[in-house]
């Protein structure tokens, strides 16, 4: 299936306590590390309120700022060439081209698809989306309702099982990164 992708490096890292996208870890930014496990992509690119020509990508801002990973969603389908796009959010450094190729054989007619995490959450910033959503995320931007199950529920999402995402991926696939420490617990993973 022919997809764009993008990740998404918009937040502060007010926790990490610097920009956590440019944190090398394993000899890579952890941008990067997303970006590889997105090769499969026709395009890629990013989306942040700041410039990172190392990555050799286009970079675009929110559309619609202020309204958290919600507004990484909505500007990420404005700019996809593809009607297809998989979304990831920069701190997430286990996703592979795998994860995602998982993902797209279960979109079928859906509007998106998401994983459940291990606390049975779904993971929309590990998930992949139509550009049927970007109307429904552009009303609830404008609405002030930044909740991002809301756009998925409504939106008629389909969702994967923890069980089905951690058999295939382990259990360490949605690990992401706040802080410096949480590095220290992603170092026994591959």
């Amino acid at each position: 299936m022919v997809f764009s992708a993008a990740v998404l490096a918009g937040g502060r890292s007010r926790r990490f306590g610097r920009d956590k996208a440019r944190f090398v870890w394993r000899g890579k930014p952890l941008l990067r590390h997303v970006l590889d496990s997105l090769v499969d992509a026709s395009e890629r690119f990013i989306v942040a309120g700041r410039p990172y020509p190392e990555f050799g990508v286009p970079v675009y801002p929110d559309l619609i700022p202020g309204g958290d990973s919600l507004s990484g969603i909505h500007s990420a389908l404005h700019h996809a060439g593809q009607r297809v796009v998989a979304v990831a959010a920069c701190d997430l450094p286990n996703l592979t081209p795998g994860y995602w190729a998982f993902l797209l054989e279960n979109l079928g007619r859906a509007p998106a698809v998401v994983a459940f995490g291990p606390e049975e959450w779904p993971e929309p910033l590990a998930a992949v989306y139509t550009k049927d959503l970007l109307p429904l995320a552009e009303r609830l931007l404008r609405e002030g309702d930044y909740f991002i199950r809301r756009l998925l529920d409504e939106g008629g999402a389909r969702y994967l099982s923890w069980a089905s995402v951690r058999e295939r991926f382990g259990e360490r696939v949605f690990a992401n990164v706040n802080r410096p420490e949480d590095l220290e617990s992603l170092s026994g993973w591959a």
